[in-house]
């Protein structure tokens, strides 16, 4: 513990307070509970800010293919001569399964069913209907996020391995911010990173447990999803993750990584070839032209004539918020695994390849759900109001065989995603808070671990995680200007070096 700066101290006491006040009864503190308060300034931020995020994602998409066509793509994350410390299918497989993995299990039925129910624009229920549900998947889950990560990651990256700075968020604005960037600003600027990660990773946990005790009692009739089946998943997940952590990059997260590419392809391959095979793919082909030919309506489209944007605050303002959220976390672990290689290569890696992996998900879990309900007649939907969304999944297996194996398969792939994630956000949060050690100490991750666990389990008990999730949510609005500062800095250090380069 002795390498912990002022950041790890003002992050753990932080986070304890907001722990608590989010235990305060509700009955007692009307108006004073976490839930009521981050509700309104939640709301509140939506509805002022909705613009800025749709134009700042835009800005960093528009960066980030910039990077791969200028003069700054052949700069190298590393010394000249370094060669990339991981080979490229085991990088995808750690950079995916931090980003989005456990996100695409949950969201891959159930999203598509959603915008086909209440699309934008269009009557619900038709083949327009279903078109739109495909088109905005790919939209929240494809080239938007994914650029919001190469901003915050391709900084880190150039800043930690090429300048040999800290691996910290307040390093990247070192060009901008000067000497301020290590006084406190810095904390400051440090803190929001970690508590964005701390709340967003501790909310995928507990969305995580939720689903697996859907899993769970779904497979096992004497069986229930309740809180109590929720908590024991998180100890049993907290044990599994710790002991991973305690083993470092190359072991824990590398073996895990891997196993979660192998069993979400298995398991997407499978449902690909006993599913509507011909269907499935001929809507991933149609929605990848859809995707691109309507990208820039998609990236600046609030509605503000129909004065209704409440589809739009409560799916795309709210994912880009949320990736946003993610970002420091997600950035931070891409920038440790992609040492090596040069700026083109990094952008063109971390754009395309989930992207591409994405769309094909969304299309075959996606596509065959609403195949099931367009077509078939099944009423998946019906279930999912009824049960909960995190059974969307298991309620598709049903129409196909080996179901009970489809759905083990499943809940074994949820939780190596849950341990991975967890794992990585462990060790994200050692490095943020010991001043970038690329291998920070297991009492520090230990210590991050307990909290994140304890604050999903908390608040799984408490129904806080609703709260917890805006929480989160609000920390990435002086996150997105931070980003944006974050851009201007990568150029300023691009254009400098490539002066350096230029006299010698």
């Amino acid at each position: 513990m002795k390498k912990v700066t002022p950041v790890f101290f003002v992050s753990v006491i932080v986070t304890v307070l907001f722990i608590i006040w989010g235990l305060l009864p509700k009955d007692k503190f009307p108006t004073l509970n976490l839930d009521t308060i981050t509700t309104k300034v939640h709301s509140f931020i939506l509805e002022k800010f909705g613009w800025f995020y749709l134009l700042s994602a835009s800005i960093f998409l528009v960066f980030a293919f910039i990077l791969i066509f200028s003069k700054y793509g052949n700069i190298r994350l590393g010394k000249d001569n370094e060669e990339p410390e991981y080979n490229f299918l085991t990088w995808f497989a750690m950079l995916f399964s931090a980003g989005m993995g456990i996100g695409l299990v949950f969201w891959g039925v159930a999203e598509p069913l959603y915008h086909y129910y209440s699309p934008p624009f269009v009557e619900g229920q038709t083949n327009e209907a279903a078109r739109a549900a495909m088109r905005y998947s790919y939209f929240h889950w494809g080239l938007h996020p994914w650029a919001i990560y190469t901003v915050v990651a391709l900084s880190l990256a150039y800043t930690q391995f090429r300048k040999h700075s800290p691996g910290v968020i307040s390093s990247t604005l070192r060009p901008i911010l000067g000497d301020r960037a290590d006084g406190g600003l810095g904390v400051f600027i440090n803190f929001i990173a970690v508590f964005a990660t701390v709340f967003g990773v501790a909310t995928s946990l507990g969305l995580g447990a939720i689903q697996i005790g859907g899993g769970i009692s779904y497979l096992f009739d004497g069986v229930s999803n309740t809180i109590g089946t929720q908590l024991m998943i998180v100890a049993v997940v907290t044990v599994l993750f710790m002991l991973s952590a305690q083993t470092g990059l190359n072991r824990g997260i590398k073996y895990l990584s891997n196993i979660n590419i192998f069993l979400a392809i298995l398991l997407m391959l499978f449902l690909l070839f006993v599913g509507p095979t011909n269907f499935i793919m001929d809507v991933f082909t149609s929605t990848i032209g859809q995707y691109l030919q309507n990208l820039p309506s998609m990236s600046f489209r609030l509605a503000p004539f129909e004065q209704d944007i409440t589809w739009f605050q409560d799916w795309t303002i709210f994912y880009w918020a949320w990736w946003i959220a993610w970002a420091p976390f997600v950035g931070s672990f891409i920038a440790r695994v992609s040492r090596g290689r040069t700026v083109r290569e990094f952008v063109i890696g971390v754009l395309a390849v989930p992207t591409i992996f994405g769309m094909l998900w969304f299309a075959v879990f996606g596509g065959t759900g609403i195949y099931l309900e367009h077509f078939i007649g099944k009423n998946i939907m019906e279930v999912m109001s009824n049960k909960g969304v995190e059974i969307a999944l298991f309620t598709v297996f049903e129409n196909f065989p080996l179901t009970t194996l489809l759905s083990a398969i499943a809940i074994v792939l949820i939780s190596t995603f849950f341990i991975t994630s967890a794992d990585s956000a462990t060790f994200v949060l050692g490095m943020q808070t010991t001043n970038g050690s690329l291998n920070p100490s297991n009492q520090v991750k230990f210590v991050w671990g307990i909290i994140q666990s304890a604050t999903a389990a908390i608040l799984l008990w408490n129904g806080g995680l609703a709260a917890l999730q805006r929480a989160s949510i609000i920390a990435a609005l002086p996150f997105t200007v931070i980003m944006l500062m974050i851009v201007v800095s990568l150029i300023t250090s691009f254009n400098e070096e490539m002066k350096t380069t230029r006299k010698k």
